[in-house]
């Protein structure tokens, strides 16, 4: 996991099983802490997976990237 910040909070970045193969996924936050953003991804992981899965099957990547928000 890698974090980045910006002015609205930063990002985390994850990695999605996909087969035998791995994606690049990023889920912007709002928090001012990766230990608040970790946090917040662990208790949501099933979810922002699920979500990931979905934008990957249709396609919506961004650089190669599938880009999440907080939910």
């Amino acid at each position: 996991m890698r974090r980045t910040r910006s002015e609205s909070g930063g990002t985390i970045t994850f990695l999605l099983a996909h087969g035998a193969n791995r994606q690049l996924c990023r889920l912007a936050t709002t928090f001012s802490t990766q230990k608040q953003a970790f946090s917040y991804l662990q208790k949501h992981r099933t979810e922002f997976e699920r979500m990931a899965r979905a934008r990957l099957a249709s396609g919506e990547l961004e650089n190669g990237i599938v880009v999440l928000s907080m939910l």
